[in-house]
């Protein structure tokens, strides 16, 4: 959930993916809840629900899981979730982006806050770190699927501003403001996408060393861990073995 394309690869590395399954099950099932609860049930008229949907059926996650995301929309009406962002900063002055799903967001703020803290960072004011950043729409398409020219037709026929294919995928980019109505296009013509989502990339990378690495590895663990928080993205390359 953190980071997807860097931070997701070093979760993998170290064995973690695996062992925090359920309370990845946990973070998707609260999305689900809430896009259902803001919009549409049916996810043919609803992009952030099906977008939601899709993430979970590519964690693995059951369709009883999902299903029953979808009905607590219907429970708890007077229970508002709110999607909140903190920004700060950790060890090496690495930036840091947190995004919460919330209905408590002073206790949010006070996790995050101690979090940070503890390991030699510091919670920052709105705006601190997220110009270091660009906030835009990822989408994964297997290369199995279309070749390089295809694809790249497909994304900017659709409003895409950007296709990059490498290793084993295609990475199509929208802005964040065009992402439902550019992946809704898409769609008309790719069936999966093996990753789709919201992301701040960073501008510019910092390059940290094995033992700077395990440092951030550990805050985004701590991160990670808390109910509340959703996606966190930082501005390093990690050397994690």
């Amino acid at each position: 959930m953190a980071g997807h394309s860097h931070w997701a690869g070093i979760k993998h590395k170290k064995g973690r993916a695996n062992k925090e399954r359920s309370k990845i099950f946990s973070k998707l099932s609260r999305e689900i809840t809430v896009a259902a609860k803001l919009g549409d049930k049916d996810p043919g008229m609803n992009p952030r629900l099906r977008t939601a949907i899709q993430t979970a059926k590519q964690s693995n996650m059951p369709k009883d899981n999902i299903a029953r995301a979808i009905s607590k929309s219907e429970m708890n009406v007077n229970q508002e979730y709110q999607n909140l962002r903190y920004e700060g900063f950790g060890p090496f002055n690495v930036a840091f982006i947190i995004e919460t799903l919330t209905e408590n967001k002073n206790r949010s703020a006070s996790n995050i806050r101690t979090i940070l803290q503890k390991n030699g960072g510091r919670l920052g004011e709105t705006g601190s770190t997220s110009h270091l950043f660009y906030n835009c729409g990822v989408m994964h398409v297997s290369k199995e699927k279309f070749n390089d020219e295809t694809i790249l037709e497909i994304a900017i026929n659709a409003g895409a501003k950007d296709c990059i294919s490498e290793g084993e995928k295609h990475e199509i980019i929208a802005d964040k403001v065009d992402f439902y109505k550019v992946k809704s296009e898409i769609e008309k013509k790719v069936e999966n996408f093996s990753y789709s989502g919201i992301e701040w990339r960073p501008n510019t990378y910092i390059n940290l060393t094995k033992d700077q690495s395990e440092k951030i590895f550990f805050i985004l663990e701590n991160l990670e861990d808390d109910d509340d928080v959703q996606s966190t993205f930082v501005n390093c390359k990690m050397e994690i073995e």
